[in-house]
């Protein structure tokens, strides 16, 4: 059994670059900061940054283009990809990239969740307009946890 799975929690680096392939699927690729954060021996606050590239495709990559805007927190659910390209001087380069399967904007004023839809039939002007909500979940209260 194989398992590609990604989830992060961080602060997008910057705005979100959107294309559109020649067959007119979108695309947007953005990079999101990750802050690791502990002691040394003499018990000093230390601090790591990881830089991680984020790609999410058609639907989901039209909706990151509308709503993920640099400086915010946003939670990332997807799968490591490597791709390999030559570059002018003929050296191979390397790039992994987090392909998003799901996407949550977690700054207060738009928390809301973006999935990608599971058909691949246009969706109606209407749709396509309103903003993306999560689904409503009932909050959980500790109590009722049975363990």
């Amino acid at each position: 059994m194989d398992l590609n799975k990604v989830m992060i929690i961080g602060n997008v680096v910057r705005d979100p670059d959107i294309r559109t392939t020649p067959s007119g699927q979108s695309v947007a690729s953005f990079s999101v900061a990750t802050n690791l954060v502990w002691k040394n021996k003499e018990g000093q606050r230390q601090q790591k940054a990881e830089f991680h590239n984020v790609v999410a495709w058609r639907r989901l990559g039209e909706i990151v283009g509308q709503f993920v805007k640099k400086g915010g927190k946003i939670y990332i659910e997807g799968r490591l990809s490597t791709r390999s390209w030559d570059d002018q001087n003929g050296i191979k380069r390397f790039r992994t990239e987090i392909i998003a399967d799901n996407i949550i904007l977690l700054d207060k004023a738009g928390a809301s969740g973006a999935r990608a839809p599971q058909s691949a039939e246009p969706q109606p002007q209407e749709e396509q307009a309103k903003a993306p909500t999560a689904p409503a979940e009932e909050e959980i209260n500790i109590e009722d946890i049975p363990f």
